[in-house]
């Protein structure tokens, strides 16, 4: 006679660590789903780059007087800028110096002063610009809801400006830099309290403290992973398909929302059990998934290249028509010109020549950024790939994707017409993107470029994950309410 599997004992404590773990998981399960839906139509409030560049305005060029040159030299920064952008900022143009510790310097463009500190006056014709409206009402703030993140730490204090209109739209401006930061409007802020926020656990109270943040959702969502195991193993032991049926001919022992919860949770199971598994990554425990990125030294060589001399009429010669953004682009020993507008985008060679990047010299330039890798395999990509893609937009294309044969399996994506990195992946990463990405927010390249079929593919197996978390806190409500009635029966009325 075949022994059962597990035995009667293991079997026991599967069905009670389901049980009264399930209780509580099964309502954050529903929480998660649910909010979920939300963020599938409302994500979390962010300044993309296409709403950057419809707010600035126009570079007013009769007010450029310092070239890039003299702006980096007025920097002062001890190595070479990893960014220098020129733009407007509250009616003058301004460069914006990156330092590569992290150092941030604005500079007056006309009149080569370094701008210090943002005030309220100058901070209320900023919001205004950008945002094409009166100001209505301007705070400075530490953080709130929305600027909690840590990249936001640099621009500290912000200010908050509060348009005049109907939308409740507020625009957020760095006081060190003077910088747009985000732009957030009403109908986002209310439906992220219905979404990222519980589905992130995303409170400010706990995000300003990021590993606090951190290890309160590894040890909320750990239990949970627990709970979706086990419901998995049960539901296939309470499973006939065979000719032993249960009575009638049943494949289920189960009726009422018990029949609900064991189909519903085998229906969406895997899905579910995969979902939360890889919901509980996206914090990445133990860090597995953490890798090494090239050293500050290699991308220093890669993006080296001295400035040469730029006479601010050339610039504003070959500036396309309504430009609104000039970047100062380092690569493979070359500076590059790159000018953006709302809706185009122009790369030219700094000393006015026509020395512009092409494959080769990429693919040999960027071998410093991989040293221990052999000569890399380029591949030109028009359309997405596993690695290269952006739910709900274009991403950046075309790009060139260089492999490299290094102990890391290291990938990188660079933009051909200025040299850029874009993005650099390697083997973990790459592991990280199936275990996380792929298994929670279903992100298969088909399934990007037709968002139709995203969303219908989301709700599917979410209305199976509610309908199992529904039916499971219904289930463990009345498991407790029949165990407080026990203990009561239980406990011997007082002597009088």
């Amino acid at each position: 006679m075949a022994r059962s599997f597990p035995p009667p004992a293991a079997r026991r404590w599967l069905y009670l660590i389901h049980r009264w773990i399930g209780v509580a998981s099964c309502l954050l399960f529903l929480l998660w789903f649910l909010s979920g839906l939300v963020m599938l139509y409302v994500p979390y409030p962010a300044l993309t780059d296409r709403e950057a560049l419809a707010g600035q305005p126009p570079i007013d060029w009769p007010k450029v007087h310092l070239p890039p040159r003299e702006a980096e030299q007025l920097a002062n920064l001890p190595e070479q800028p990893r960014a220098m952008r020129l733009e407007m900022m509250a009616g003058r143009p301004v460069w914006r110096v990156t330092g590569r510790g992290g150092e941030l310097v604005t500079i007056d463009a006309d009149t080569a002063t370094p701008v210090r500190h943002v005030g309220r006056v100058e901070a209320v014709r900023i919001a205004s610009a950008f945002g094409r409206a009166q100001v209505a009402a301007i705070e400075a703030l530490e953080r709130d809801q929305w600027t909690v993140a840590g990249r936001y730490d640099p621009h500290r204090p912000l200010w908050r400006a509060t348009l005049e209109g109907p939308g409740g739209r507020a625009i957020y401006i760095s006081s060190r830099t003077g910088a747009v930061m985000l732009d957030t409007d009403a109908h986002e802020r209310f439906w992220n309290w219905l979404g990222a926020v519980p589905h992130w656990i995303y409170p400010t109270a706990l995000r300003q403290h990021p590993e606090g943040w951190r290890q309160v959702v590894i040890w909320v969502a750990g239990p949970c992973v627990l709970a979706a195991i086990t419901g998995m193993w049960i539901g296939l032991l309470r499973v006939r398909l065979g000719r032993r049926r249960f009575k009638d001919g049943r494949v289920t022992p189960y009726r009422g929302w018990m029949l609900w919860h064991h189909v519903a949770g085998l229906t969406g199971g895997v899905m579910l059990t995969f979902w939360i598994v890889s919901g509980w990554l996206s914090v990445d425990p133990g860090h597995f998934f953490r890798s090494e990125g090239p050293g500050e030294g290699a991308i220093l060589r890669y993006e080296r290249a001295k400035l040469p001399p730029i006479d601010v009429p050339g610039l504003d010669a070959v500036a396309p028509r309504q430009a609104v953004r000039l970047d100062v682009v380092r690569a493979a020993g070359l500076v590059l010109l790159e000018w953006r507008s709302s809706d185009r985008r122009l790369v030219v060679a700094a000393e006015g020549g026509r020395t512009l990047p092409n494959v080769s010299r990429l693919s040999k330039a960027a071998r410093v950024l991989v040293p221990d890798g052999a000569a890399a395999r380029v591949s030109s990509l028009t359309a997405p790939d596993f690695y290269w893609y952006d739910v709900g937009s274009e991403p950046h294309l075309p790009v060139l994707r260089l492999r490299f044969q290094d102990p890391s399996g290291t990938w990188l994506y660079l933009d051909p017409a200025t040299g850029a990195v874009l993005s650099r992946i390697d083997r973990r990463g790459r592991v990280y993107r199936v275990a996380y990405d792929l298994l929670h927010r279903w992100d298969a390249i088909p399934l990007v470029i037709n968002p139709p079929a995203r969303r219908a593919w989301i709700w599917l197996f979410s209305i199976a994950g509610v309908v199992t978390s529904v039916s499971g806190v219904l289930l463990g409500w009345r498991r407790a309410s029949r165990t407080i009635i026990l203990l009561r029966l239980s406990v011997p009325p007082p002597s009088s």
